[in-house]
């Protein structure tokens, strides 16, 4: 380790200069000392919850949030999604065996690769909508 300025080079920003670190440094003093947002703009800041108002929670109660779409149950959703998070855009189109590889090589668990086996041979899905209808999950209508 060298020394610069009487400071170690590895206490500071590799990223950019001195001079921007200690610029940096001081614009963020007064959030700092006043442990609390020191924007002059009130429209920056977070608005606080409000007396009385129920805590924000994603999934209340282990509810969906908007329910679930007309023609769909709550499983049906659940599937869809867990398919969807395992397949990306790039991955289609695709037949069936290119799914399950995909999936795979997306580190997917063993589940869902067993449901992409599933898939009719010998087809091409455009979408994970086109999967979802093959392997029977009811949809949207």
């Amino acid at each position: 380790m060298t020394e610069s300025g009487g400071e170690f080079a590895s206490q500071r920003s590799t990223k950019h200069s001195p001079r921007v670190d200690e610029e940096m440094e001081h614009e963020i003093q007064g959030l700092l000392k006043a442990e609390r947002a020191t924007r002059a703009e009130e429209w920056r800041e977070v608005e606080p919850v409000a007396e009385g108002d129920p805590d924000i929670d994603a999934d209340p109660a282990g509810t969906q949030v908007g329910g679930t779409p007309v023609g769909m149950d709550a499983d049906a959703v659940v599937a869809r999604a867990e398919l969807a998070r395992w397949l990306d855009r790039a991955d289609f189109p695709a037949t069936g065996p290119q799914l399950v590889e995909a999936a795979r090589d997306h580190r997917a668990p063993d589940v869902v690769a067993t449901e992409l086996e599933k898939l009719p041979a010998g087809e091409t899905f455009e979408r994970i909508g086109d999967v979802v209808r093959a392997l029977g999950y009811p949809t949207e209508t």
